[in-house]
């Protein structure tokens, strides 16, 4: 038993999700710069399975994405993917703008 709740957080804390965002956001949305939403997708996906399966381990699951260290760790993610996601699409912009300039001459 012990095993399976240090695996559930390993997986929690993964993963780190909260389940209330899980369902307000959309895999397919194409100007998102969180790069969270493919695993709030895939943790929202195990906890439903797990809460049909057994509904006392969901509630776990459940509560154990709502500690502090979790939110914490997982506002960090964001926070920080947030700047390496709009880092790269400055690089990009200065990447095309230089193809444009300098090899196609407009």
């Amino acid at each position: 038993m012990l095993q399976s709740r240090a695996l559930l957080i390993a997986l929690i804390l993964l993963l780190s999700t909260t389940l209330p965002e899980v369902h307000s956001k959309s895999i397919f949305e194409r100007d998102r710069r969180d790069w969270l939403v493919i695993p709030d997708a895939i943790a929202a996906y195990i906890y439903e399975t797990v809460n049909k399966v057994s509904p006392k381990v969901g509630h776990f699951l459940a509560d154990a994405a709502q500690t502090p260290v979790v939110v914490v760790t997982r506002n960090f993610l964001i926070r920080e993917t947030t700047k390496l996601s709009i880092l790269a699409e400055q690089l990009m912009e200065k990447i095309k703008n230089l193809w444009y300039t300098k090899v196609l001459g407009y």
